[in-house]
């Protein structure tokens, strides 16, 4: 039976291959934390010692290749929870999901956008509450995974990457890595580590970029990143050819630390879906990908597919 161990900023996540023997467990919250709802996030906790009620708050959105890129983008947005929560809010460049996922669980980031494949960890083992992420006009959302080669590359099918690298992004993206590692098993009859081999980009941009300079061959990316990558003009779509494409899965949402203070949760609340994104740095990056809107959401019933994804490799998140 083959392992993967993986360290994230001091969490251990354990994931069996695709192919090996698993068990289905329910998804579970670190033992730091409460959930007494049932809504499979941590409660706010009772004591109002425990409420973090911080001068300034820091925001962190996923990891991408140029932060200081989405620092500009973000900036109105921030403006904007400033005024309406009475804080400063400070944009946090995160390198890493892990780091990020970290720096929520040691109380040094508040507010933030965590991709995907990351939920689930930072919502187990960092306390965090998603509550909104970006959508079209119609409440559509989401993106798709895409397996991409160059023109120059005699990859043309997925069956082609048999015997192969597979670079993914990392451990912890959902169509970066653990998407597309159960559905080579599933639909290709094809295991990580034994039919073919993987490298790690780090990031959604890098692998894109490498694809495109081919410095890599074959990699598995998230179409919006890739989509708004070529409207910047960073790349050419010329340079990528898409060999597969995913189902629909939620994007990247946007919550809190679950020991801020409630009324101050209630506030950021409030900023994200009281924006005017007409004119706004937002709706020029995002509308890229039609998305122009912040839409309620609840873990437990946007994030399914993502949580069987992860039985379906076996994940287990030790968080303690």
């Amino acid at each position: 039976m083959l392992t993967r161990s993986l360290i994230v900023g001091g969490l251990a996540v354990t994931a069996l291959s695709a192919g090996a023997s698993q068990a289905q467990a329910d998804f579970q919250l670190s033992d730091r934390f409460t959930d007494n709802d049932g809504d499979l996030v941590a409660d706010i906790p009772e004591d109002e010692s425990q409420w973090l009620n911080p001068d300034t708050l820091v925001f962190a959105y996923t990891p991408v290749e140029d932060p200081a890129v989405y620092a500009e983008v973000w900036d109105g947005f921030l403006e904007h929870m400033e005024e309406v929560t009475g804080k400063k809010v400070q944009f946090f460049p995160v390198q890493s999901n892990s780091a990020q996922i970290e720096a929520m669980r040691a109380e040094r980031l508040h507010v933030a956008g965590f991709n995907t494949g990351s939920n689930p960890l930072a919502v187990a083992c960092a306390g965090y509450r998603p509550f909104t992420m970006m959508a079209a006009e119609d409440g559509s959302f989401g993106y798709e995974m895409e397996i991409i080669t160059h023109p120059d590359s005699d990859i043309e099918e997925v069956e082609d990457i048999r015997g192969r690298t597979l670079t993914h992004t990392s451990e912890t993206s959902n169509s970066g890595y653990k998407a597309p590692t159960a559905l080579m098993a599933s639909e290709f009859d094809m295991v990580s580590g034994e039919d073919y081999e993987v490298d790690f980009s780090g990031k959604h941009d890098n692998s894109v970029l490498g694809v495109a300079n081919q410095d890599y061959a074959v990699a598995t990316v998230a179409n919006s990143v890739k989509n708004r990558m070529i409207d910047r003009g960073v790349i050419d779509a010329d340079q990528l050819e898409v060999i597969y494409q995913s189902d629909t899965f939620p994007t990247t949402s946007y919550g809190t630390a679950h020991n801020l203070a409630p009324e101050l949760q209630d506030a950021i609340q409030e900023a994200f879906y009281s924006f005017e994104w007409e004119g706004s740095a937002l709706e020029e990056e995002f509308g890229r990908n039609g998305e122009e809107q912040f839409i309620p959401i609840t873990f437990k019933e946007h994030w399914a597919v993502i949580r069987q994804i992860d039985a379906a490799n076996g994940v287990e998140y030790n968080c303690n």
